[in-house]
């Protein structure tokens, strides 16, 4: 063990001078092949190393390969973190950081420099994640996102709350028991692990999908998240100190309740978030209100907006009665009206009659102006009208009788086409059921049934013979009034 570092099996040097041929015998090394050889020597005598250290010179190239420098306080080695290890590392290189790292010891013959290939990397204690931690806080807030102003406030009455944390455990039985019992309301869980080197990753998607839902969709959109975890050590919190974490969470549209751990736990995403809550149980009741409170404080202001309206109108009442009190009463008002409305109502028939005598007067002056034959004139118009309206009368009132006659004649000769007997006149015969019901078709008569045949001067009885579609047994024909007795068809009664 030399300088913190733990080595394999390390060979020792051979006692006395090396075995061989004499200096002016040997075969002269090129440069390469000597420094290919140390290479060999070294990487099979180191193949694996463990090293603690501090870093410095970090530096991450453009191809994605991470090279560093590990040191104490009386010696430095050169590392290199190739492109396919750097994402896989528990914790990120970064300046001044005390790390413990894993690799193999080779050389770069370029420059006769050795080097450790670095495969692993984790913090060395607490105290360096601390240090880290404190090193990405101060990276952030230089940023602006622990800033208050950017912090938003949370909606009073949350129709959906949207909670992650682990689907199993005391903390979501806690967050849905107390949310339950003070704010009914619908709770979506998005189940992640909340320790581990996936919970970083999961929270984010967790945030992302909450924030990609829409309000209006089937699974409808929270308006306040929850991210939830119990108590733990630096370590077991340690996803929260994610830095990618850190930076969804402050992107998140959806306004965000961090309750990591206990009181007394701090961790990134708390500074990130809109509020942070001590425990579970607390970010529950930042994010819900409680209904019966609401219910009281309703009922108070109601009942305080009932007693002020009723103050108010008591106030405008006395009011409008004072000044009322001011007033004239109204029959004052109009005593004079109605006193001048009397007379001159009193005064209205006389002057009418007498505007009607004056025009009276006036007709009869100006009438006695026309001699008597002009004004006899509209008299004998009048009469001549009347005159030819009487002798045209006789003549009309013919013609509408006429034609009220015609219309009459045709509605009695459709009516007598409609009467069942007429048929009969012509030699017919209805044949009717026993029970006097018409019969329609053959197929309504059956063999042997008794039928009644009316005909124009009466009635026969008859009996229906033969089956469906059976023939008559031919008659000889009898002549009765130059016709064919009907009687042909049917047996006789």
């Amino acid at each position: 063990m030399v300088a913190g570092v733990t080595f394999a099996d390390t060979p020792t040097a051979p006692d006395g001078p090396p075995e061989g041929p004499p200096a002016g015998n040997a075969a002269p090394y090129s440069v390469s092949e000597l420094a290919n050889a140390l290479k060999r020597t070294i990487e099979s005598a180191y193949g694996f190393v463990r090293l603690r250290g501090e870093l410095s010179k970090v530096t991450r190239h453009a191809s994605g390969h991470c090279y560093l420098t590990i040191k104490d306080d009386r010696a430095a080695i050169d590392g290199v973190v190739w492109k396919g290890q750097v994402r896989g590392l528990a914790c990120q290189p970064e300046q001044g950081m005390e790390v413990i790292v894993t690799g193999r010891i080779t050389t770069y013959p370029a420059s006769s420099k050795y080097q450790i290939v670095i495969e692993t990397m984790e913090p060395a204690g607490v105290g360096a994640l601390l240090a880290q931690l404190e090193r990405l806080k101060a990276k952030l807030a230089a940023e602006g996102l622990f800033e208050a102003a950017r912090k938003r406030r949370l909606p009073a009455t949350p129709a959906v709350i949207g909670v992650i944390t682990s689907p199993t455990g005391a903390v979501i039985r806690d967050i849905l028991h107390r949310i339950r019992d003070r704010w009914p309301c619908r709770v979506i869980v998005w189940p992640v692990v909340v320790q581990g080197d996936a919970a970083a990753a999961q929270i984010c998607a967790a945030i992302a999908g909450f924030n990609a839902l829409s309000p209006d969709g089937p699974l409808p959109r929270p308006e306040v998240l929850i991210i939830a975890r119990g108590g733990g050590s630096v370590e077991d919190l340690w996803a929260f100190n994610d830095e990618t974490l850190a930076r969804t969470a402050a992107a998140s549209a959806i306004p965000l309740i961090s309750a990591v751990g206990h009181e007394t736990d701090t961790t990134l995403i708390d500074f990130v978030s809109d509020r942070r809550a001590p425990t579970p149980t607390a970010a529950a009741e930042m994010a819900t209100p409680v209904l019966a409170e609401l219910k009281a404080i309703v009922a108070d202001r109601q009942a305080r907006l009932i007693r002020a309206v009723a103050r108010l109108a008591e106030d405008r009442g006395a009011r409008l009665t004072a000044a009322s009190r001011g007033l004239p009463r109204p029959a004052d008002i109009l005593a004079l009206a109605s006193q001048r409305f009397d007379l001159a109502a009193g005064r209205l028939s006389a002057a009418l009659q007498k505007n009607a005598a004056a025009h009276e007067r006036d007709l009869i002056r100006v009438a006695g102006r026309f001699s008597p034959g002009l004004l006899d004139r509209p008299r004998r118009i009048k009469a001549e009208r009347v005159s030819d309206l009487w002798r045209r009368l006789p003549p009309a009132m013919e013609r509408r009788l006429g034609r009220a006659a015609d219309v009459l004649t045709n509605l009695d000769k459709l009516r007598q086409s409609f009467n069942p007997d007429g048929p009969l006149k012509r030699g017919f015969a209805r044949v009717h059921h026993a029970d006097g019901h018409l019969a329609r078709a053959a197929g309504d008569l059956k063999p042997g049934e008794a039928v009644r045949l009316v005909f124009q001067d009466g009635e026969r009885g008859a009996v229906v013979a033969g089956g469906a579609g059976a023939a008559p047994a031919a008659r000889p024909a009898r002549k009765s009034g130059g016709g064919v007795d009907q009687s042909d068809l049917f047996g006789e009664g």
